[in-house]
């Protein structure tokens, strides 16, 4: 096994190429880091306090920022993601989940994602809950990766 960590996209469609990436693969030793559903709750001692209800946009950003910090107390950040899962309420709510996902990605070749429309999520108000994967690797830049259409 080597141990230079690579992290790379490959996308799929055409239409979907800055929207996800069919399959990320990762080579080498790193850490994954598999963080549990992150949605719009305040960060206080109260359970259920949603954050921005009724507005799924605010919810996504709030959401992606949260995972940011978790990441970052883990040393990695967003670069590093490499799998999404949104559960989402109403299709409808798309394009502004979408929106706030590319604005929080902004400059990163896209990961795996996986969205699902879902009938509730665990708070009344609350409208998306993001499941991110990381990995990163050891003491080198793990955000580093490769354009797609790259070898390997």
């Amino acid at each position: 096994m080597t141990d230079i960590f690579q992290k790379r996209v490959h996308p799929s469609a055409a239409w979907s190429r800055d929207l996800f990436a069919e399959v990320v693969t990762v080579k080498g030793p790193g850490t994954t880091l598999y963080l549990s559903g992150i949605g719009a709750e305040a960060l206080g001692a109260r359970a259920g306090d949603i954050q921005h209800p009724g507005d799924v946009y605010a919810q996504t950003r709030l959401a992606y920022g949260k995972a940011a910090q978790v990441l970052a107390k883990h040393g990695a950040s967003l670069a590093d993601v490499v799998k999404i899962t949104a559960y989402l309420l109403d299709a409808r709510m798309l394009p502004e989940y979408h929106r706030a996902r590319r604005e929080a990605f902004e400059g990163l070749p896209p990961p795996a994602h996986t969205l699902l429309v879902i009938a509730a999520l665990a708070w009344p108000g609350m409208l998306v809950e993001v499941d991110l994967t990381a990995v990163t690797g050891h003491g080198q830049d793990a955000s580093r990766m490769e354009p797609p259409g790259a070898a390997g």
